[in-house]
């Protein structure tokens, strides 16, 4: 397990080695029904999390969030352990 929470540029490391060689998976359903609202793919999400900028972690609802974002998006991630992340949800600004 991950020693939680993990600073900004801890959670950059992890998720780049997610994105490398991990898995990405979705909230069902809350994250796939925002995304379609929003008119976000799943390729928008990955992008934010490889370029953008990670936040300090929030503890929400049992697990640290980590909320990664750009000018235009922002993604929440949460680790499910150290090779796949969980997409909680995402926005654009």
């Amino acid at each position: 397990m991950l020693p939680e929470p993990l600073s900004p540029s801890g959670a950059k490391k992890v998720i780049l080695h997610i994105l490398k060689k991990g898995a990405v998976t979705y909230a069902q359903p809350h994250a796939l029904e925002r995304m379609e609202q929003r008119n976000i793919s799943s390729l928008d999400c990955i992008n934010v999390l490889r370029g953008g900028i990670v936040a300090p972690a929030e503890y929400e609802n049992g697990s640290w969030r980590y909320r990664v974002h750009t000018p235009n998006m922002s993604v929440v991630a949460r680790f499910e352990s150290e090779s796949e992340l969980e997409v909680v949800t995402a926005w654009r600004e």
